[in-house]
């Protein structure tokens, strides 16, 4: 009789997930008692707060006289030294304070060369900040062995292949499928539970990128792709993706399915349960993503799958509380396609996402929205780029409002639904909040909306009830 197949589970665990010894032995019981069952693939991020702790670390060191990275790295050893001495036996114990004790030296050697030259480099800080990640993976990976699992940590330098964009790196599908299915496969058929870092990657030649923050996610739903998973899990602190905010909206509650687009459009727009490009390599290989909890295991937490599963329009609600609106007017003596191309190009080269964008040809009007954070530079690569057509024959203007909130409604079945906009003017007519913009995404599943900051949680509040989420 042919033996059955196990089910391949790639399951990631966050900062929270891993933040101190308790946690990661919770975590070395998950992974013991799931890989009897299936092939299990780990993938960790840094404990909570050290990946903070590296970057200002290096902008510390960078800047003169400036020695705050020293102490941080006495306090980095301290923690990492910490858990090790409580989880681990001491053959295990001495082979991760060798591995502590090489990461803090390329922690220091770094550093050091950032306080000497003033500066740091994008591709030096991806070194710096995704030490966290090695140490997590090593202390994991020896505590599953201290308790019997055969377990190895992999630095996932050796499977994901990147382009060399420093710091917000975008894989290379076909190599990085490759480069995974041939270092973790013997791995997996040995029955080792491979323990992979997150957020880090590599490029062709083997220098050290990242995936951006919060980047251990998109290194989940990569790797489980490339090894064609059964299933992806997402290990956090939450129960799974809510109808809102609960913090915001009291009346919020936990959904048990939803859709890969309906999740990517929640996680674009700030709900924080995965990272925004995350759910792109499952959803394009159909592998079903679970968002559970470490710290109530006995929640089912969410499933996100290709099935829209809600039949009433919207689905959730979220929101982001700091944006700015930039309306850029261009007179008759340029056109409005010629306007919106130089707008977009700014755009693109500062690397911007727009949240939403209206526009009023008759006018010559562009209007979009972005988080508040970029506001000064995107405002100031506008002037640049109509530098000309302002001082001379003021073609252009550009005018910023800051302290804006959008507030976002998703949902798969809103396609086709009449009155869902009307309802939620109402909603927000009836507690007196102006709408500043608004508009509808191109795929029809999101209502955005633009607010006062300050009333983005009133804002959730009604659209909430007025659906009855």
């Amino acid at each position: 009789m042919q033996k059955k197949k196990k089910p391949l589970l790639v399951m990631k665990f966050g900062g929270t997930s891993v933040g101190d010894a308790e946690r990661i032995d919770s975590v070395a019981q998950i992974l013991i008692e799931h890989s009897r069952e299936a092939n299990v693939v780990a993938v960790v991020s840094a404990m909570a707060g050290v990946t903070d702790a590296l970057v200002r670390s290096a902008r510390s060191a960078s800047i003169e006289d400036g020695d705050q990275w020293r102490p941080e790295s006495q306090s980095l050893v301290k923690r990492h030294q910490q858990a090790g001495e409580k989880l681990l036996p001491a053959g295990e114990r001495a082979k991760f304070m060798s591995t502590l004790s090489q990461q803090m030296m390329v922690y220091e050697n770094l550093c050091s060369g950032f306080s000497l030259l003033r500066e740091i480099t994008p591709r030096a800080m991806d070194t710096l900040s995704s030490l966290g990640e090695v140490l997590s993976a090593a202390l994991l990976a020896a505590v599953l062995r201290s308790k019997g699992a055969a377990a190895e940590a992999v630095d996932a330098m050796d499977l994901i292949v990147t382009d060399e964009r420093f710091g917000n790196a975008t894989p290379l599908t076909q190599e990085t499928r490759e480069s995974t299915k041939k270092n973790l496969q013997p791995l997996l058929e040995a029955g080792t539970i491979p323990v992979v870092t997150g957020f880090r990657a590599a490029t062709r030649e083997g220098i050290c990128t990242t995936l951006g923050r919060g980047g251990s996610d998109y290194s989940g739903t990569i790797l489980g792709a490339a090894l064609d998973a059964d299933e992806i899990w997402i290990w956090t602190d939450v129960d799974g993706v809510m109808t809102a905010d609960p913090r915001l909206v009291p009346g919020a509650h936990m959904i048990s399915e939803i859709s890969y687009l309906e999740t990517l459009e929640l996680s674009f727009f700030g709900a924080k349960v995965l990272h925004p490009r995350a759910i792109q390599p499952a959803m394009k290989a159909g592998i079903p993503v679970l968002i559970r909890n470490t710290f109530n295991t006995a929640c089912a937490g969410t499933k996100v799958s290709a099935r829209a599963t809600s039949q009433h329009g919207v689905r959730a609600i979220t929101g982001i509380a700091k944006a700015a609106l930039v309306a850029v007017s261009g007179k008759d003596g340029l056109s409005f396609p010629r306007l919106a191309a130089r707008v977009f190009g700014a755009l693109s080269v500062e690397d911007v996402s727009t949240l939403m964008v209206t526009q009023s040809s008759a006018d010559n009007v562009l209007c979009f929205a972005i988080h508040e954070a970029d506001q000064a530079r995107v405002c100031a690569k506008l002037e640049k780029t109509f530098e000309l057509e302002m001082r001379h024959d003021s073609l252009v203007a550009i005018e910023a409002t800051p302290h804006v909130g959008m507030v976002v409604a998703v949902g798969e079945k809103m396609r086709g639904i009449h009155g869902l906009a009307g309802r939620m003017f109402g909603a927000l007519g009836r507690r007196s909040i102006n709408i500043i913009a608004i508009a509808q995404g191109s795929s029809e599943i999101s209502i955005s909306i633009a607010v006062k900051s300050g009333e983005v949680p009133d804002a959730l509040k009604a659209i909430h009830e007025e659906f009855e989420l």
